[in-house]
């Protein structure tokens, strides 16, 4: 997975509010998943490129809850993540207009994620890929709502 960000993004402490509603925070969370992957590798690809977008971006985990019987449950997104899904061409596109903006936070999961089984091949492998060929299998964005918006576009949700 490779990460572009210009700047810092993420929730400032006094921006995180987990009594209002999401479409209230400031930044925005999407996941666009390659459309033509099978439900499994779908899936894979967008744990993977939120794992990388949790660990990068302050304030978008909300804190911990614990149930009645006393069992701790770790933090969610407090602001909310979409799962959008698109073909490849338009992923392509979607990851290029968002890196191209500053302020906005992207992690991809090229295909050689998926082709690899030990991390420094899938590492060599995207190091002798030029930028322009590789495949994206899926897609992380954080940043202003607006802007997002307009970076998806209509993408649909994932069915």
């Amino acid at each position: 997975m490779s990460m572009t960000v210009d700047q810092p993004v993420g929730f400032a402490a006094e921006e995180v509010d987990t009594s209002a509603p999401t479409r209230s925070a400031r930044l925005k969370w999407v996941v666009v998943v390659d459309a033509n992957l099978p439900s499994g590798r779908a899936v894979n690809a967008a744990v993977c490129v939120a794992a990388a977008t949790a660990d990068a971006v302050t304030g978008v985990l909300g804190p911990g809850a614990t149930d009645a019987d006393g069992s701790a449950h770790p933090g969610l997104p407090w602001a909310g993540c979409t799962i959008l899904t698109a073909d490849a061409a338009t992923l392509r596109t979607i990851r290029t207009k968002a890196a191209a903006h500053p302020g906005t936070f992207v992690a991809d999961m090229p295909a050689a994620a998926q082709a690899t089984r030990v991390y420094d091949e899938y590492i060599d492998a995207v190091a002798g890929t030029r930028g322009e060929e590789l495949e994206y299998l899926a897609v992380s964005i954080i940043g202003p709502r607006n802007r997002v918006d307009k970076i998806v576009g209509r993408v649909p949700l994932m069915a």
